[in-house]
């Protein structure tokens, strides 16, 4: 089943594709990858999800908030590829977690981005390398920020 349908049948509706907080392109392609800039965990109405886990954020809080930004993620996979069919696999996710410092579960928080993924392009291909660490702080106090990189078809 194609990405794009695969995002239908689970009937996910993805956020509008943030626009750049700086000087930097959200998404770059280079040969047969595309390097996704940091996201955040965009909403629907175009705010983000904010706070620090560990703090005033569970565990579940933050999963919820990786899963977000995987969204936002996949919406700027779309408009600057006009498809997410034209991905072939995710090759590498790294994710920070706004926490406090003694919240270790840093791996588990950024499960939500990495089980979208799967759920997306299979365990194969929707299942890359990954890093999860956490962060003192994040711009704008957003609980997750994710960078990905992915192998286009």
């Amino acid at each position: 089943m194609s990405a794009d349908a695969k995002l239908a049948e689970l009937k996910i509706e993805l956020p509008p594709a943030p626009k750049p907080a700086g000087v930097y392109k959200p998404a770059l392609v280079q040969g047969s990858l595309i390097y996704v800039s940091g996201h955040g965990p965009m909403k629907a109405d175009s705010t983000f999800i904010t706070g620090r886990v560990g703090a005033d954020m569970t565990l579940e809080d933050g999963k919820n908030a990786a899963r977000q930004t995987g969204l936002s993620i996949l919406s700027t996979l779309r408009r600057e590829l006009g498809s997410l069919d034209k991905v072939l696999r995710v090759v590498k996710v790294l994710g920070m977690v706004n926490s406090t410092s003694d919240f270790t579960a840093h791996p588990q928080v950024i499960n939500g981005c990495s089980e979208l993924f799967a759920d997306i392009w299979g365990p194969d291909h929707g299942v890359g390398a990954r890093s999860a660490v956490g962060m003192g702080s994040l711009p704008s106090n957003i609980a997750v920020e994710i960078e990905a990189i992915f192998e286009l078809a």
